[in-house]
């Protein structure tokens, strides 16, 4: 039985690679709203990066917490990301590649991204910040009224 099926209890619909070149960038903190919220593996299969998760699950006894790991070629780690955790990460060295497998397609319309500088999550970034998107960039801030996001 392959072991990421069974992770995700669905079928792999969706398996993206990711380049980043600039050491210091950060993605994301990114999640999908349901029902299109999605379970990912992602593993860095060329440079370094840290990964960071943050639990936006309403009623969570981890709401607003983060968790990293460092994943790398070298290291050979992968992380699994249940639905209601949004996702993001900073680039540790320069040509980073990541591979993403999703539960999920891609739906623009569910597609959400937190402020991965949001003082809400206090996330140690290890490099100063030298590179986001724009779309990242325009994320809000969490609304102190925020109360997570239900997830199934």
């Amino acid at each position: 039985r392959n072991s990421l099926i069974f992770l995700f209890k669905r079928p792999i619909v969706q398996i993206n690679l990711s380049e980043t070149n600039r050491q210091g960038t950060i993605r994301g903190m990114h999640y999908q709203r349901p029902p299109f919220a999605e379970k990912k593996i992602v593993t860095c299969i060329n440079g370094e990066i840290l990964d960071v998760v943050v639990d936006i699950r309403r009623d969570s006894k981890t709401f607003l917490k983060w968790h990293a790991e460092t994943l790398s070629a070298t290291n050979k780690t992968a992380i699994y990301i249940p639905e209601g955790f949004a996702h993001g990460f900073q680039t540790l060295t320069n040509h980073c590649q990541l591979l993403y497998f999703h539960s999920q397609s891609y739906a623009h319309a569910h597609a959400m991204t937190l402020n991965a500088l949001d003082p809400a999550f206090s996330i140690y970034w290890t490099f100063p910040v030298i590179n986001r998107s724009d779309n990242d960039c325009a994320a809000p801030m969490i609304d102190p009224q925020f109360t997570g996001v239900g997830f199934e």
